[in-house]
């Protein structure tokens, strides 16, 4: 089941695209620029982590139904490679409950070399609009 996609202003802000998010998979994308660096010249480990929980709360949010969204509660990283140029993320459910949604994510280079790997945990909750 695919839910509606929802704007996300910090993932605009990270220009992060999500093409692809269904039955608990989710691939996102982001171009480093660098603005989005550390003082390496590399990507950012804080836009690592954004583009891991973007493709993981996106496999979550996948399974739920349109009144559905999650929250991340809790998120573990390893990064193992530096990151630079288009990265390409992809979230897949582990095990999914009707509160409780298990993820994995990883990240690669343009080369496919492995950059970051997660593990993460989401609650379902009901969406919410934002306040204006």
């Amino acid at each position: 089941m695919a839910s509606k996609p929802r704007v996300i202003p910090f993932f605009d802000y990270c220009n992060i695209q999500r093409p692809f998010r269904e039955n608990g998979r989710c691939v996102a994308r982001v171009e480093t620029q660098p603005h989005l660096c550390n003082g390496h010249g590399r990507t950012h480990g804080g836009l690592l982590m954004t583009l891991l929980d973007a493709c993981m709360a996106g496999a979550a949010s996948s399974t739920l139904d349109e009144t559905g969204s999650v929250v991340t509660i809790d998120m573990q990283v390893n990064f193992l490679s530096p990151g630079s140029g288009t990265l390409t993320g992809e979230g897949v459910v582990l095990r999914g409950g009707r509160t409780l949604i298990v993820t994995e994510g990883r990240v690669t280079d343009e080369s496919g070399e492995l950059v970051a790997k997660a593990t993460g945990l989401f609650r379902a909750v009901p969406f919410s609009p934002p306040k204006a």
